[in-house]
């Protein structure tokens, strides 16, 4: 094993906090990986990690070591593929909010495979803020406001939002004709995996945002659910209109009140703000932008 390759350990390492996960992520035996770090700390005359039986940290001549490996490691790459016709390779892990995998991602992902043959793909589905370092992803594409992070974020659309509710909901409360006319209307709670609350139902009423939150029996926290709750007629919902656009258009859901929109909702992909964009990660985010402008 080279010295870059041993550096490619040893901060899969640190950014697994495992040997045993780093190991696993690069196809290699454990050993394998112990001894790569073993022989970086014997070379530098320096200790790199802090084991114990649960957990593997950097000392502060690791994590400055690390530091240097991330910016040596990227350089490598970059000038690897500016010469030869060399293609961004390697594996690549990506987090996406699972609706916008099955509707958008999914479906164009032959051709981002197709044009780039040397990546190995892991795509994993969630909602939650990951901590992309410590899980060893490289991105992750999340929908809705986000908190502040250390993390950059790319925002690449913004999906538009409809209120709809299931006819036999609507034929047992009626249907609104306007905003004041909510009052005894029920809505399906989404409660929020970041706070825990339940998210109230937005309008734009002229140039002004108003939320109002209804009673609401039946909560979730999953977006499939939510639709699938709404088609019950368990009451109304908010949900982006690419989710929804096949019970629009048979008649299992109908648009309410859409002179009174939601606002719309940003969709936006997140990497590390302190790691070095890969190659295969950047042209993820060059094609997943294109995805979604498209």
């Amino acid at each position: 094993m080279d010295r870059f390759d041993a550096m490619r350990v040893f901060t899969r390492v640190v950014e697994r906090r495992s040997f045993t996960l780093a190991a696993s992520d690069l196809g290699l035996p454990r050993s394998t990986v112990t001894d790569a770090v073993k022989r970086l700390e014997a070379r530098l005359g320096v200790r790199l990690l802090q084991r114990t039986t649960r957990h593997v940290s950097p000392t502060l001549d690791g994590a400055a070591y690390h530091r240097r490996c991330l910016a040596l490691i990227a350089d490598l790459e970059d000038a690897e593929a500016a010469f030869g016709g060399a293609r961004p390779r390697g594996m690549l892990r990506v987090d996406v909010h699972g609706t916008l995998a099955r509707h958008f991602v999914l479906p164009r992902l032959p051709d981002f495979m197709a044009a780039y043959p040397d990546i190995e793909l892991t795509l994993s589905e969630g909602d939650r803020l990951v901590d992309l370092i410590r899980e060893g992803i490289d991105c992750v594409l999340r929908v809705g406001d986000l908190q502040d992070s250390d993390m950059v974020a790319r925002r690449v659309a913004m999906l538009e939002e409809v209120t709809c509710a299931a006819p036999s909901y609507l034929a047992r409360f009626g249907m609104p004709g306007d905003v004041d006319a909510l009052d005894g209307h029920r809505m399906v709670g989404f409660r929020s995996s970041a706070t825990g609350t339940l998210l109230p139902l937005e309008f734009m009423v002229g140039d002004s945002l108003r939320t109002i939150t209804l009673l609401s029996p039946v909560a979730v926290n999953g977006a499939e659910s939510l639709v699938a709750a709404a088609r019950l007629g368990l009451g109304l919902v908010q949900v982006p209109r690419y989710h929804v656009v096949q019970d629009l258009g048979q008649g299992t859901l109908v648009v309410v009140l859409p002179d009174h929109p939601p606002s719309r909702t940003p969709v936006s992909l997140l990497y590390p703000r302190h790691r070095q964009v890969a190659p295969r990660v950047r042209v993820f985010i060059d094609w997943i932008s294109q995805v979604f402008a498209g």
